[in-house]
């Protein structure tokens, strides 16, 4: 079958046979209207609107509803008015969803903040307690060092003096202990899952 553009006229006998229940006979139809029903849509959505989703909804209301249509009337008008029905229809369902989200976004967004809030002190502790654990496995030399930087607030360059080691090395040194107590908080976690 060739599927070049039809004239209106050309269309009678693909609208009888898709209402026969011909479904093949409808995609005639469909290449014939789809380009001028999508601009239409196009051209009368508000910004949101998935036009593609609109068009395809008429065309589908249109096939199921052949029996309503009378033969040799205007199909571009019935079907555009499908069309204008199919977009109200979506901007009515547009506007309940924003209203809603109006009414109750800010108490949603709230208990969520107020749970996540919730949730992130528990996190926190739990953390703060693993990394009290994880400090205590390490050794003296160790520790000594994560109390002058974070207790002490010591400058690198006052470690370095005092421990007898380079700036790059106290460095090193630091990162690598972070590290480690990053990994043994992670690991924590992970058999505390486990357990449960």
């Amino acid at each position: 079958m060739s599927f070049k553009k039809l004239e209106d006229d050309e269309l009678a006998p693909f609208l009888e046979k898709a209402r026969m229940g011909d479904p093949a006979a409808f995609e005639p139809i469909v290449r014939r209207y789809e380009k001028p029903l999508r601009a239409w849509v196009a051209g009368h959505a508000p910004p949101g609107v998935d036009v593609d989703e609109i068009s395809q909804r008429a065309f589908i209301a249109a096939y199921t509803r052949l029996s309503d249509f009378i033969a040799g009337s205007n199909f571009a008008a019935w079907l555009f008015t499908i069309a204008r029905f199919q977009l109200k229809t979506e901007i009515t369902r547009m506007r309940r969803l924003a209203d809603y989200h109006n009414r109750f976004a800010p108490d949603l967004l709230q208990q969520s903040l107020d749970m996540d809030t919730y949730r992130s002190c528990d996190l926190w502790e739990q953390r703060l307690a693993y990394l009290q654990d994880c400090i205590q496995q390490l050794g003296a030399a160790s520790t000594q060092f994560l109390t002058w930087r974070y207790h002490d607030q010591i400058s690198i360059e006052e470690m370095a003096s005092a421990s007898g080691r380079s700036p790059g090395a106290v460095k090193k040194q630091l990162w690598a202990l972070r590290q480690k107590l990053h990994r043994c908080i992670e690991l924590r976690f992970a058999q505390e899952e486990s357990e449960s």
